[in-house]
């Protein structure tokens, strides 16, 4: 199954029921206690600063924790994979050292999700999509990073759509969507919106996009200062697969957002919370029945159409969500008719 025929057939799915993604890499690799060696690897033996923590390079150092993580995911029901490349890009990497490393990480990460999802497709006969993971990046345009002077940024519009550009291209020839989110600085979300329209202008590489923010707290707004309306309308140009919110809330807090994204977008609405809020101790104690009896709310009052899960949540979180859903029916996309055309003005188009 080419990558067409498997999102059209994915697509069919999500005109009969609610798609099921994923849940949390971080939380699953914590699981398997890896040590500073396992992040280093044979490779990376005498890198100069520590490697720890860096879970994209488990891509290179770890494949197979990685590819057991996927597969635990699919057999707990989901119907897409995230690959594990949140910081694969140069700017991320930065961090580590790792720069040049970064587009290598990226394509590794999305072969590997590639290779678990075409196994099991082939051993459970189901159609599994890959979903290019394309995080926000530790650096922000739209806010300077130095209080005393408001105008200074530490990266370029250009240069954050260049490092996107890197790494979506190394992804793509193993992946079916690609899923900006994570969105907590939308001019963040628009480089790379417009790194994926050059990706396609210059190689001839299209692929359906989704994209995620974050409403960073109880203030109900990004960090850049939208509300989930506002994020939408900022967006909507690019014409997403589906569009919604991830990470920051669990389920209860994060259903207004939902909510209010759900009433106003004229396409396919995704979420995927994390399982409550972190305790004293940074861990998530929501369980897997609550996670899925919030979502199973969300499904029955027709606020979605794709539900997953951000920090904290496991295979069985991801388990529990398909079943409690397996019976709803999706979102109805509604004919939203832009303000634009209703003031008798043609809609605005993305030129390639």
């Amino acid at each position: 199954m080419n990558t067409n025929e498997r999102f059209q057939a994915l697509e069919a799915l999500a005109n009969e029921r609610i798609l099921v993604l994923d849940g949390a890499m971080g939380t699953q690799i914590q699981t398997y206690k890896l040590t500073e060696e396992d992040f280093r690897g044979e490779r990376f033996g005498d890198w100069p600063i520590p490697l720890k923590g860096n879970n994209d390079l488990l891509n290179l150092t770890r494949p197979d924790v990685i590819a057991a993580i996927h597969r635990k995911y699919i057999d707990a029901g989901a119907d897409f994979l995230e690959t594990n490349t949140f910081s694969a890009t140069v700017i991320a990497m930065a961090d580590y050292k790792m720069e040049e490393l970064a587009a290598e990480i990226a394509r590794e990460g999305a072969r590997i999700a590639r290779e678990a999802a075409d196994k099991a497709e082939a051993e459970l006969g189901r159609p599994i999509g890959v979903m290019g993971a394309i995080g926000p990046t530790n650096k922000t345009l739209s806010l300077s990073p130095n209080v005393n002077d408001p105008g200074y940024r530490d990266v370029t519009f250009d240069e954050v759509r260049s490092a996107y550009y890197e790494q979506a291209e190394e992804m793509a020839p193993f992946v079916d969507v690609f899923l900006i989110e994570t969105v907590f600085d939308t001019l963040n979300a628009k480089a790379a919106i417009k790194a994926l329209l050059d990706l396609k202008r210059d190689k001839g590489i299209a692929r359906p996009i989704i994209i995620s923010g974050t409403i960073t707290d109880a203030s109900g707004r990004t960090l850049s200062g939208q509300t989930a309306e506002a994020f939408w309308n900022s967006v909507r140009h690019a014409r997403p697969w589906a569009i919604g919110l991830n990470c920051a809330l669990g389920a209860d807090l994060m259903r207004q957002h939902v909510a209010s994204i759900s009433r106003v977008a004229d396409t396919r609405v995704i979420a995927y919370p994390n399982a409550g809020l972190p305790n004293a101790f940074g861990e998530y104690d929501e369980t897997p029945d609550q996670t899925a009896a919030h979502l199973r709310e969300w499904a029955d009052s027709g606020l979605v159409n794709v539900l997953g899960g951000c920090c904290g949540t496991s295979p069985g979180h991801i388990a529990a969500i398909a079943n409690a859903v397996r019976q709803s029916s999706p979102r109805k996309v509604p004919e939203i008719e832009p303000a634009m055309r209703l003031a008798g003005l043609e809609p605005f188009t993305v030129r390639s």
